[in-house]
């Protein structure tokens, strides 16, 4: 029985195909690849929470909210985590190379999912470039500390290219290969930090605060800016194995993980355990701290710097290619790597301009990011928002809505857009325009890509929300054949149709 059934397994294969076969739209990369632990590094480094832990430290020593501050990081870890879940009613449905970008066209109209996707871009390409600026100064101020008498005003700028580049050739060279070393180098960085907030003791911080920063609200943004990019797992569906169920899992802890570790830095920064590692890093020897600590602070945040970049680049490009293959971008960002099946085009887009961005941060924004930081956090909330609304509107067409994920999905929805009104009332009445102008730009930038569309390519309206599907190879022989529909969608008919009856 076992030969015979061989058999036919064999014959069934090596047969000629009864029809043409069905590929993925996403079968350029390397499907089925990544482990879960593959997809929680992505997710982490991305989100760098080493470099959060500090910066979260240093307002909460300057600002002495108390208990207050505490509650403030746990109730915002509380709304990510919501949507987390609301990214997960998608992720346990839909593999996708464009994440919430591809998610919010199966509940929104097109006009708002361009305005994800535009959001999306500019919270990873704004994030990508302020962490290869900071990469790039961290570098050199481990290098000063270790007496290296570099000079030269273009260093910084020599520095973030060498910064950038890395990242493009370790993203390029195999998605496994940058995962895996990402989730090292992350762990380093937040096992050294951790460390040295448990056995710091105190020390004087200098810090300035403004009314503003002053703010819980603040915190919040600082909060969820510190956790921006924990979904980019879900960038992966195509590449992981068993994507339902892992990309999911990795969405979900990575928020949990990360407002843990900012709860903890809130404590160490409250009971005065904090106060050196912020001093030492943003100080360095001038606060007192030794040479070695100085060093260690400095190692520990270029790594986490360095990750982060690294994160940015792999799920940034994933993006470019989603919207390459749906051609609301230029479609050679659709192209692949032939061995190493990575979006090379877009890795190389991507880089190229998170490299012209960081230049340009080094020298506007290099001692003030207040402004450029709150127009990355304004297109993060803006894109997390709508994902929830879209939310709402998918489980409802496909009748699989429930009263506990339409609570989560509203409450979502309602404090985003509550956080974006706050923000800019707030910013009006003290005649800071900046957030109030950056929230008009965001919203607006979904109409304006839709009327470029409609008079450039309006083909490519109609091919949006491209998402991992199964292919002739995937099927088990004799369970039918994979033939496109009238739009494209592959369905599965029978390999032997009866005729019809007269």
């Amino acid at each position: 029985m076992g030969g015979a059934l061989a058999a036919a397994i064999s014959t069934s294969r090596s047969s000629e195909p009864v029809a043409t076969p069905v590929y993925s739209p996403l079968r350029g990369l390397g499907r089925r690849r990544l482990s879960q632990v593959d997809l929680v590094g992505q997710s982490l480094s991305t989100v760098a929470p080493a470099t959060g832990m500090i910066f979260i430290a240093s307002w909460i020593i300057g600002a002495e909210p108390g208990v207050g501050g505490l509650a403030a990081i746990l109730g915002t870890t509380a709304c990510v985590v919501a949507v987390a879940y609301c990214v997960t009613q998608f992720t346990r449905r839909l593999a996708a190379a464009g994440s919430l970008y591809s998610f919010a066209f199966h509940g929104l109209p097109r006009r708002a999912t361009l305005t994800v996707g535009a959001a999306l871009l500019l919270g990873y390409l704004g994030i990508s470039i302020s962490v290869s600026a900071n990469a790039a100064e961290s570098v050199l101020g481990v290098a000063i500390t270790l007496g290296l008498s570099w000079s030269g005003s273009h260093l910084p700028l020599i520095t973030a290219a060498i910064v950038t580049a890395v990242a493009a050739v370790i993203a390029v060279s195999g998605v496994r290969v940058a995962t895996r070393a990402i989730l090292v180098v992350e762990l380093c960085s937040l096992v050294l930090i951790c460390a040295l907030m448990v056995t710091g003791s105190g020390a004087t911080v200098v810090t300035e605060t403004t009314s503003l920063s002053a703010s819980l609200p603040f915190l919040a943004l600082v909060v969820v800016f510190g956790m921006a990019g924990f979904e980019s797992a879900a960038f992966f569906g195509a590449e992981a194995r068993r994507p339902l169920t892992t990309v999911s899992r990795a969405v979900l802890v990575t928020p949990v993980v990360c407002g843990s570790l900012f709860v903890f830095a809130g404590w160490a920064a409250l009971t005065g355990r904090a106060d050196a590692v912020v001093a030492a890093y943003f100080d360095g020897t001038a606060s007192g701290a030794s040479p070695a600590m100085v060093v260690a602070v400095q190692v520990a945040v270029t790594f986490s710097w360095f990750a982060s970049t690294l994160g940015c680049a792999q799920a940034g490009s994933r993006l470019l290619l989603a919207m390459g293959i749906e051609e609301t971008a230029p479609r050679a960002l659709s192209r692949v790597h032939p061995g190493r099946r990575t979006p090379c085009v877009a890795i190389a887009w991507f880089t190229v301009l998170s490299f012209v961005g960081a230049a340009i941060h080094l020298q506007l924004f290099v001692s003030e990011s207040g402004l450029y930081d709150g127009f990355v956090e304004v297109a993060i909330v803006i894109a997390y928002t709508l994902l929830a609304v879209s939310c709402l509107q998918f489980l409802r067409r496909i009748g699989e809505d429930a009263p506990w994920t339409t609570v989560v999905a509203l409450a979502v929805a309602s404090t985003g857009a509550g956080l974006l009104g706050y923000l800019v009332i707030d910013g009006a009445a003290r005649g800071e325009w900046g957030i109030p102008i950056a929230v008009l730009v965001v919203a607006a930038s979904g109409g304006l890509w839709v009327a470029v569309l409609e008079r450039l390519k309006p083909g490519s309206l109609a091919t949006m929300g491209t998402f991992d599907s199964v292919e002739t190879a995937d099927l088990l022989p004799g369970s039918g054949v994979l033939v496109l529909d009238d739009v494209g969608k592959p369905q599965l008919v029978s390999a032997h149709p009866r005729p019809e009856s007269s």
